[in-house]
């Protein structure tokens, strides 16, 4: 069985092809293996709404966090969330900021329409669940963010039975 997210990367999709474009220059495998040397930073204004977008979630303010969401928004990760809306992506994963003390920056590369996170978050009780997610930006603001991680998914204490 496919994950919800399996669509968002068959062949020719957008964050096929970004992977894809990624993967060839090296910049992906780069980041990964040599954390901040070996790739193409991100443009400054892309890193700047993804830490903004974060340090919403870290102050426990949902109107900051959103403020950095586009119209149209949609969020997809293996837990299963599949493109939710802005409406439902608050309603299930907003309570998860309560469990987060800060976030960890280990590598974002992209373009101005696109770019990866590898991030750390560091739950309060000083767990770490590592995250990358995949952004697509419009207008200045986030359009998507596709998360991915391993395990069995449950990550947060609230997505556990």
């Amino acid at each position: 069985m496919n994950p919800p997210f399996a669509h968002s990367l068959s062949a020719g999709s957008a964050v096929w092809r970004h992977l894809k474009t990624m993967l060839g220059l090296g910049l992906l495998s780069a980041a990964v293996a040599h954390g901040q040397t070996g790739a193409a930073p991100v443009p400054p204004e892309a890193g700047a709404i993804i830490r903004g977008y974060f340090a919403g979630w870290e102050q426990k303010d949902w109107d900051r966090a959103a403020s950095h969401l586009a119209e149209g928004f949609t969020f997809t990760s293996p837990a299963p969330d599949d493109h939710l809306p802005v409406v439902r992506f608050k309603a299930k994963c907003w309570s998860q900021a309560a469990h987060i003390k800060r976030f960890d920056f280990i590598r974002i590369v992209g373009d101005a329409d696109s770019a990866f996170a590898i991030v750390h978050v560091v739950t309060h009780d000083d767990r770490v669940l590592r995250n990358t997610e995949y952004f697509t930006f419009q207008d200045g603001k986030i359009k998507s963010i596709e998360v991915f991680f391993g395990g069995d998914g449950l990550g947060f204490p609230t997505n556990r039975p």
